[in-house]
């Protein structure tokens, strides 16, 4: 069964380099292709979406099918075995990501799974910043409720390995899902932001935790898009501003709170994906521009950049760690994102 989103478009032989790896290995379940798309350059979002989704296919995907023949399902552009959707209890709606549930749920059965990364399937970004906000708020409350819902169920487990189950419940949920945007809420825009007001003799923030270790984690990250390398100063700060909302969406589905099962719709702004990368910015820079209203303002990132333009000058003042150069960024990138100037209006 070939699954594709409405705005996915696959190339007429997309079949014939799938199916034949079904064919060739019954102990696999999923083949799943790489997508490809064809409004990356429409705007700064989008360029920053791609960066982020090229090292989530370049690495975490192939790296995953390579080692424990698990990865997380996309949801589109993959192929799965009528059998082992059957054996894994099918499409289940309990959270908002069924399509990771469905993955773990069937690799817990022992079916393995391939990435085929030169099998690219054409698809969209969202480019207005509403949509892409609902969307990581679903991409990250998701797992977190996902995980909650199947701790048990996965450690009771009896017909995986010990480390199968290890690298799903820690390497896969716990770090990738949880940890990682706590940890960078925490350290970006808390930590660090906090040791300019109280740092001194008595507490010491070692520079390589704030400069060098990030910079290496993100030339890693950039690596697999080196023609956006430049949008590195704004990406940055961007994904620890936007570690926030994604945090507050990872606790939300670890509590199954009130928003944890809120499904929004993905808004794209169309256009044909059967064009050229080009083609389609072209026909999306077309489409009529909205006024901004107040109900585009946010304001917990508006908060966070007051806080951080307070540390910046109070650093610039009083700091002798010159930490106010990378917090006046993190402000900068606060205010654009909390008055609505990223992505297409």
């Amino acid at each position: 069964v070939a699954v594709l989103d409405a705005d996915f478009q696959p190339n007429g032989d997309f079949l014939r380099h799938t199916v034949p790896v079904l064919q060739a290995d019954p102990a696999v379940a999923l083949v799943q292709a790489r997508w490809r798309f064809v409004n990356a350059d429409e705007c700064i979002l989008t360029r920053m979406q791609e960066m982020s989704l090229d090292y989530h296919f370049s690495v975490e995907q192939e790296v995953g099918s390579a080692c424990h023949g698990f990865f997380s399902f996309n949801g589109t552009a993959g192929v799965w075995r009528v059998h082992a959707l059957a054996d894994a209890g099918g499409w289940k709606g309990r959270t908002t990501v069924e399509d990771m549930d469905l993955a773990v749920r069937a690799s817990m059965r022992g079916w393995r799974f391939v990435y085929a990364g030169d099998v690219q399937v054409r698809s969209q970004l969202p480019s207005s910043f509403k949509a892409y906000r609902y969307q990581q708020h679903r991409w990250s409350c998701g797992p977190a409720n996902l995980m909650r819902k199947m701790f048990w169920e996965i450690v009771a487990n009896r017909q995986v390995s010990a480390w199968k189950k290890l690298h799903v419940l820690y390497a896969f949920f716990l770090v990738r899902k949880v940890v990682a945007h706590l940890v960078t809420f925490l350290l970006y825009c808390v930590v660090i932001p906090a040791y300019v007001l109280v740092g001194g003799q008595d507490v010491w923030l070692p520079q390589y935790v704030p400069m060098y270790v990030s910079a290496v984690l993100t030339l890693l990250n950039a690596a697999c898009t080196p023609r956006s390398c430049h949008l590195l100063v704004f990406w940055i700060p961007f994904e620890n501003v936007m570690s926030m909302h994604r945090s507050k969406a990872t606790i939300i589905g670890l509590l199954e709170a009130s928003r944890a099962n809120e499904w929004v719709v993905t808004e794209k702004l169309g256009g044909s994906t059967t064009s050229t990368p080009a083609a389609a910015t072209t026909t999306m820079a077309k489409k009529k521009k909205k006024k901004k209203s107040s109900s585009s303002f946010l304001a917990p990132e508006i908060v966070m950049g007051l806080f951080l333009l307070y540390c910046t000058l109070y650093d610039m003042v009083f700091g002798h760690d010159h930490l106010y150069a990378y917090l006046l960024m993190h402000s900068a990138a606060a205010f654009v994102i909390g008055f609505g100037y990223v992505g297409s209006q």
